[in-house]
């Protein structure tokens, strides 16, 4: 559903329906001759703490990735179905040290991450004649990153049925990856952590955190947790799903319109109530999506848009870059180099996203609430954006039960700039910053990557967004 992958629409507009957030990325076969070896599962390695066999086989070799050193492999997660993520982790360019570790989750559900690696804020991006291209402004520069793609079955992680059901448990499968990357890796263990994503991140994101949260005072590994970020993100469907007066407002629909999908909308809300939440779903899905039910949405039918990461775009103009992206990483000398082998990429199937029906209607508002008595948060919203915009985000928050709740209701905004550019606008409660992003859409880092990375190493270092005088 939430997803930021472009995917190949014919198949959906030949069954009439309507194309998925991240357009998914098409899956890619091997030719007869070639043979990108087994996935190379490091998990026995570390249980028999051969750390340094581990750390030598998960380093990436390839001619394309020479500026960048890079580790990737699998770890296992849940032994009984053989499920196993795949992670690919870029150390930090500057002070490596000391830069906070941070660990980006695609949406979806059902997203690659390697969405946001080649698509947003990685150290590079795909090149038209099957190259990289070196990015400017990536995360990676002055934070350790890691991607994985989650939940399993989604990308390169791969499971013979375990898929995850509901949010705990993404955060107990992503909470056995984080615990081994960091045996894996002992010298990042006293780095300041911090778990970031978009799009159905804002689910996986304080399902890891909380789980984090739970289980650290018990474990003898301790994850250093300081704070969590969601760009665009779905939390709490019942306050953030309220599209018509918003969509009313950009022009897309008219008076008859709003009244057609705030009738939509309604219904939903009382499925949600009545914890009817497949119901919920298919309300929702015929409303914008169209993902499982097959059949157009009442939004592209009203608006004409196949897009809906950024109300400027009829059409998501990113798509060539991501099947250029799809290929690219399911070559068989890329699927050596980052020993992902011969396993299958999965991402334009619904399995992850079906499996997950249930939970999508379903609010996590209650652990954003908690984590925020204890680390902080930043939730960004692109202004440009119709799945996740930003006066449905403020309707979550405004609604959201925490400690600092009369704090964020009462709070002024400030400009918040970047040299002289004004990036956007800010609001800071307790542990709370909300930022809105300008000229940005669904997936901010890849609409405004300068200004991305300032809002995140701004965000990881406790620094301030605004300066004095630019209160408004």
């Amino acid at each position: 559903m939430f997803r930021v992958l472009v995917t190949v629409c014919v198949l959906h507009h030949a069954l009439g329906g309507f194309p998925n957030f991240y357009p998914r990325l098409p899956a890619e076969g091997l030719q007869v001759d070639d043979d990108p070896g087994a996935p190379l599962i490091l998990t026995p390695l570390i249980e028999q703490n051969k750390i340094a066999e581990a750390q030598q086989a998960a380093q990436v070799h390839f001619a394309g990735f020479k500026k960048q050193q890079s580790y990737a492999g699998y770890f296992t997660v849940d032994k009984l179905w053989g499920s196993n993520m795949f992670f690919w982790y870029f150390p930090a360019r500057s002070s490596p040290e000391t830069a906070p570790v941070l660990l980006w989750l695609q949406g979806g559900p059902g997203a690659s991450s390697l969405i946001g690696l080649f698509g947003e804020n990685g150290p590079f991006t795909v090149k038209a004649k099957r190259g990289l291209k070196e990015r400017p402004f990536s995360w990676t520069e002055n934070h350790h990153v890691i991607y994985i793609d989650n939940p399993v079955g989604t990308g390169f992680s791969f499971t013979s049925g375990g898929y995850a059901q509901n949010e705990t448990k993404v955060g107990q499968d992503l909470y056995g990856a984080l615990l081994q990357f960091f045996t894996l890796f002992p010298q990042l263990q006293g780095n300041d952590f911090f778990v970031s994503g978009e799009s159905y991140g804002g689910k996986y994101v304080p399902a890891i955190a909380y789980t984090i949260h739970q289980r650290n005072p018990g474990s003898r590994l301790k994850i250093n947790l300081k704070g969590l970020s969601m760009g665009n993100g779905l939390s709490d469907p019942e306050h953030q799903l309220k599209y018509g007066l918003y969509l009313y407002q950009l022009g897309l629909i008219d008076l008859n319109g709003l009244q057609a999908v705030q009738g939509y909308e309604a219904q939903g809300v009382r499925y949600i109530e009545s914890k009817q939440f497949d119901k919920a779903f298919d309300v929702f899905d015929s409303l914008l999506n169209g993902d499982l039910n097959n059949h157009s949405s009442l939004f592209r039918n009203l608006s004409g848009f196949d897009n809906y990461f950024n109300y400027l775009y009829a059409v998501d103009p990113m798509e060539a870059e991501l099947r250029l992206m799809a290929k690219y990483v399911q070559r068989a000398d890329v699927r050596a180099a980052i020993h992902v082998g011969n396993t299958s990429f999965s991402d334009e199937t619904n399995v992850v996203e079906t499996n997950l029906k249930s939970d999508v209607m379903q609010s996590v508002a209650p652990w954003v609430a908690e984590l925020l008595s204890h680390y902080r948060v930043l939730i960004y919203n692109g202004q440009l954006d119709i799945i996740v915009a930003y006066p449905l985000t403020e309707n979550y928050l405004q609604n959201l039960q925490f400690a600092g709740a009369d704090q964020y209701r009462s709070a002024g905004r400030f400009q918040w700039r970047v040299g002289a550019d004004l990036a956007g606008y800010v609001k800071q409660a307790g542990n709370l910053t909300e930022v809105l992003v300008r000229n940005a859409g669904h997936m901010v880092p890849a609409d405004q990557p300068k200004w991305a990375w300032d809002l995140m190493s701004r965000f990881t270092r406790n620094k301030p967004y605004h300066s004095a005088g630019r209160f408004i």
